[in-house]
């Protein structure tokens, strides 16, 4: 299972630059598998909490179910937007998916929800899952070209250039 820390331990710029990028806003989307095979996008708020790349549901969410039935994801960190003097307000775009691992063990999910400023009973019906990393894409401008970073486990950090 690759987590947060190969990636960090792998390609530590990238790294960084992709948890900026990330963090920039709160709401994220992310894309899960319906029963019949259809995608469901839905907002989702995710954390990087030490090791781990974090998210959850409230209890009993489709995107709960899809995930429990199916673990494939996609997760999309916010766009970036421009201000107003159309300068980016954020580092990048990033793109992650995987596989969702749920976790329902509460000493495993305690120091997440500390993390987050949550006691160890908060949010005790709803779904968390830690992610398993399968591949990250950090899409920026320099210059007029695009720029497509990627990373998969045990690989090496690739890059793109489109002009």
């Amino acid at each position: 299972m690759a987590n947060w820390r190969e990636v960090t331990e792998s390609a530590p710029e990238f790294a960084a630059r992709v948890r900026e990028s990330f963090e920039a806003h709160k709401h994220k989307t992310i894309a899960t598998l319906r029963k019949d095979g259809a995608p469901r996008v839905s907002g989702i708020e995710a954390y990087i909490i030490d090791d781990e790349l974090w998210f959850g549901s409230m209890p009993g969410a489709l995107k709960a179910r899809d995930l429990l039935r199916d673990p494939r994801f996609a997760l999309h960190g916010p766009p970036v937007l421009l201000n107003a003097d159309d300068s980016p307000t954020s580092p990048g775009d990033t793109k992650l998916s995987g596989y969702a691992v749920e976790v329902t063990d509460r000493d495993r999910l305690t120091p997440m929800l500390a993390a987050r400023g949550f006691g160890p009973d908060a949010f005790r019906d709803s779904h968390f899952f830690m992610a398993d990393i399968r591949e990250i894409a950090l899409t920026h401008i320099e210059g007029s070209a695009m720029v497509i970073d990627l990373w998969r486990p045990g690989g090496e950090l690739r890059r793109f250039t489109r002009s």
